[in-house]
């Protein structure tokens, strides 16, 4: 069974090089202004926390980090779907509670949620 941070670590092998060509670019100030970003995710009484640091490294580490900027609570095959498959259509029905806790992560969590399929 996958577990909720070898599920984060995919998601986050993927998002890195984004994240770098977009911190290189025209608008890689503005970028850096929401970095870093910490999003605690909560599934099936697993928790892990995906960061994202001011030079764009993606890391996921087990349990909650202190001061996340976003939580996100659903379940593993949900969350599974959503990063695979990056479309909304293909998630199975269930719960989904994301809690924006600073600004810059409810702006970087409504910039990012259709790209993320959820």
């Amino acid at each position: 069974m996958e577990t909720l941070r070898s599920i984060l670590e995919g998601a986050g092998r993927d998002l890195e090089p984004q994240v770098h060509a977009q911190l290189d670019g025209f608008f890689g100030g503005m970028v850096r202004a929401y970095l870093p970003q910490l999003w605690v995710f909560r599934a099936d009484g697993e928790v892990a926390t995906l960061t994202v640091d001011r030079s764009g490294k993606v890391s996921v580490a087990d349990g909650a980090a202190p001061s996340p900027d976003v939580t996100v609570d659903t379940s593993r095959a949900r969350l599974s779907a959503a990063l695979r498959n990056r479309s909304r259509g293909t998630v199975p029905p269930g719960s989904l509670v994301v809690t924006p806790l600073t600004s810059k992560g409810r702006t970087a969590f409504d910039y990012l949620r259709g790209r993320l399929g959820l």
